[in-house]
């Protein structure tokens, strides 16, 4: 199991053990909402509460079972005091994440949905080859919703798109998954 920071929805805020996959959005007033990151074990998420008093800035929604376990913001600090060690790999991971969402918005700014989609299943797949899955054929557990929210995109758009990449033969959809027959073809897709 690997640490992971979190603050739950009763302003509780620490540190989690985790295994199981999740997304973390931010929703809107007007109802929209946007993924922020996908994230399975080893994955930090919720690691803005360590630093400051705020309430939480986003949501953590698992889409499996997820095993957990809470260590309290305070109680992180005082460790990252004793075990400076475990703040710089803190630190790393922060700094990974914020790469990523640099990453995020320069593709939102820059490409168009497809592309933006592919990318999305590219890191899925990654993600997934990483926990073990094969080369071709890797399964992934996430709805259209997901992956438009992920590509920043309208769900109508994604399905679109996913609709073409099923018809290439790239991928194959069932309910609540996909399977990604061709992971480098969808290399293809992304510019």
């Amino acid at each position: 199991c690997v640490c992971v920071f979190v603050q739950a929805e009763d302003g509780i805020r620490g540190l989690v053990r985790s295994r199981g996959l999740g997304d973390v959005y931010k929703r809107q007033s007007d109802g929209r909402s946007i993924a922020l990151a996908h994230f399975g074990p080893g994955d930090i998420f919720g690691e803005l509460a360590m630093f400051d008093d705020e309430l939480r800035s986003a949501t953590v929604q698992t889409l499996d079972e997820v095993d957990a376990v809470a260590i309290l913001g305070a109680d992180m600090r005082r460790l990252m005091r004793q075990h400076p060690d475990l703040a710089v790999k803190l630190v790393i991971g922060l700094g990974r994440r914020l790469r990523e969402a640099n990453e995020r918005l320069s593709r939102q700014s820059f490409q168009t949905v497809q592309s933006r989609v592919a990318g999305v299943l590219t890191q899925l797949v990654e993600q997934a080859q990483g926990e073990g899955a094969p080369e071709q054929g890797v399964l992934v557990t996430i709805t259209q919703a997901e992956i438009a929210q992920l590509a920043g995109s309208s769900r109508e758009s994604a399905s679109r798109f996913l609709a073409v990449l099923e018809r290439a033969n790239v991928i194959e959809q069932g309910r609540g998954r996909l399977t990604v027959l061709d992971p480098a073809a969808l290399g293809g897709y992304v510019y």
